[in-house]
């Protein structure tokens, strides 16, 4: 292994989490999953080489993430019908503590939003700050703010409504 393959390991590796995150979003099986995680990797190697670090690692990590969940997203959208999501969370709910129930919930909801938003909501929840969001976005700051504060609202709706 070259020393440029430990050291895109090691990013992976320390990375993991948000990839996973923007995996379990934009998917609805273990499988799709896996399938997005595995495609997110192999993008972010190939685009590695052309990352200059003029954003953080994070920021550049979550851009083609997204890019490439969206991208896969909207080719399998085209390829079949889709039917409306018909959300009971307790399908999504094992038998764990309340936090873990809010969780699940939780991700249950985010996963009806349109994919800017999903996106929005994600790094939010990462505590990445509005500036990368909207970065990441190709919007500006302000504009993050205000989606994210409608999403807020609506997330919240949402809780309620499927609690």
């Amino acid at each position: 292994m070259t020393s440029k393959e430990k050291e895109f390991a090691q990013l992976i590796k320390d990375n993991q989490g948000l990839i996973i995150k923007v995996s379990r979003l934009y998917t609805n099986s273990l499988e799709d999953e896996e399938d997005l995680f595995q495609e997110i990797v192999l993008q972010l190697w190939r685009s590695y080489d052309s990352f200059k670090g003029n954003s953080k690692i994070s920021t550049w990590m979550y851009r083609v993430a997204l890019n490439t969940a969206i991208t896969l997203f909207r080719k399998k959208a085209k390829s079949l019908p889709t039917n409306e999501l018909d959300i009971n969370h307790a399908d999504f709910i094992e038998d764990d503590d309340e936090k873990q129930q809010q969780v699940s919930l939780l991700y249950t909801v985010i996963k009806t939003l349109p994919n800017v938003e999903r996106a929005i909501v994600m790094m939010y929840l990462d505590d990445l700050p509005y500036k990368d969001i909207a970065e990441n976005l190709g919007i500006t700051e302000v504009n993050a703010r205000v989606k994210m504060n409608r999403l807020k609202k609506t997330l919240k709706e949402k809780m309620e409504k499927y609690a």
